[in-house]
């Protein structure tokens, strides 16, 4: 079982800071061998929702209210430790995440840039894609979008 923290950025200690950059750099930079701009000036914007297990960094989303980041409220760099995957430890952040983004916004619409990969995860969520498939870092994603 995660215990999730959701805090703004100015309340992040600087080990919590390390830790969701490295998982973030472990899985999208070098597991999917992806050279992107991580560090992109949106996380002083953003909710951090942190997963932690046994008081390690395993799961991890950032929020955003509406115009933040896209018109509407939002959810990004949704990351799960590869070693961690199994325990559907993407489901329990994203349903922190989405109660995050009801809580803290009062808003009951949600878009995401999704992996395309990950199309059916999203859509077990309640997400439905939205337009075409684009690139963005050299990988297919879709945009998707919850309502309430």
């Amino acid at each position: 079982m995660l215990h999730i923290q959701v805090k703004p950025f100015s309340e992040l200690n600087t080990q919590e800071l390390y830790d969701l950059l490295q998982l973030r750099s472990e899985v999208f930079v070098v597991e999917q061998n992806c050279v992107y701009q991580d560090l992109d000036g949106k996380d002083q914007k953003a909710l951090h929702v942190l997963g932690y297990k046994n008081d390690a960094l395993v799961a991890y989303t950032r929020v955003f209210k509406p115009g933040a980041y896209f018109e509407h409220a939002s959810i990004g760099r949704v990351v799960v430790a590869r070693t961690e995957r199994q325990h559907q430890y993407g489901y329990d952040i994203m349903k922190a995440s989405i109660d995050a983004v009801k809580f803290h916004y009062h808003k009951k619409v949600i878009k995401i840039s999704a992996q395309c990969y990950l199309k059916k995860f999203y859509s077990n969520l309640g997400f439905k894609p939205i337009g075409e498939e684009y690139m963005e870092d050299g990988i297919p994603h879709i945009a998707m979008i919850i309502s309430y």
